[in-house]
């Protein structure tokens, strides 16, 4: 189990890696060009049509910043809400599996947590010189 523990900083990169990746094509589409039709589907959710910009600019900037290790914890959490909205307003009532089902969002969602919980990982941007990932305690 020591060799599965060395490869943590992995894991966290290439958790990272593919959020940022499915953050960044499903935002891309909507901040370059199909903005207006994002903004249609959340005012039909009976939601502020304002929240279609944050909703686009978390996903495209905020993919960026998760793949770069740019205030992971931050972006994460936003993803985490964004996915809670997701389900609860879209996906839930078709059940977890199938045609539009939470199976995706709530992997995305989950990924994010799991990165909201333990930073970015040694590879990752950070500001103040502290890399992110699991600490080590004087027990551990």
């Amino acid at each position: 189990m020591n060799s599965l523990n060395r490869l943590q900083p992995l894991a966290l990169l290439l958790m990272r890696l593919v959020l940022g990746a499915i953050m960044i094509a499903h935002g891309y589409h909507k901040v370059f060009g199909g903005f207006h039709h994002h903004m249609d589907m959340v005012g039909s959710l009976h939601l502020p049509r304002w929240l279609a910009y944050l909703s686009a600019g978390t996903e495209f900037f905020g993919g960026i910043g998760i793949v770069l290790g740019l205030f992971t914890r931050f972006f994460s959490l936003a993803f985490v809400i964004e996915m809670a909205v997701a389900i609860w307003k879209v996906h839930f009532k078709n059940g977890l599996m199938g045609n539009g089902g939470f199976e995706f969002p709530l992997a995305v969602a989950t990924i994010a947590f799991a990165l909201a919980c333990f930073d970015g990982g040694p590879w990752a941007l950070t500001f103040g010189g502290r890399s992110g990932g699991a600490r080590k305690t004087k027990s551990g």
